[in-house]
């Protein structure tokens, strides 16, 4: 597994066990670049040829349940890191 850290002020982000799934609630609590940010995230795993790796939720206020399949995990949170939603990612030990 990941460990990650990101700014609370910004984003607030809660991960979930959920057998081979692994469920994240993700609170975008500024629009701007990460609206934009996790836009692109979502296009990005809605494009690809595999429809079961990552299902996006989208509720009121900004507010996303994103449920990835556990072999897409860290392809995920790089993606995160990438859109600059995450400030760091280092391995778990």
């Amino acid at each position: 597994m990941l460990k990650y850290e990101y700014d609370r002020q910004i984003i607030q982000v809660n991960e979930t066990d959920n057998g081979n799934d692994v469920e994240f609630r993700i609170h975008l609590l500024h629009e701007g670049s990460c609206l934009d940010g996790m836009k692109k995230i979502q296009k990005k795993f809605e494009e690809n040829q595999v429809y079961t790796d990552i299902l996006f939720y989208i509720y009121a206020n900004h507010e996303y349940q994103v449920i990835v399949r556990r072999d897409y995990y860290e392809d995920f949170v790089l993606e995160l890191m990438k859109q600059r939603l995450l400030q760091s990612v280092s391995w778990a030990e």
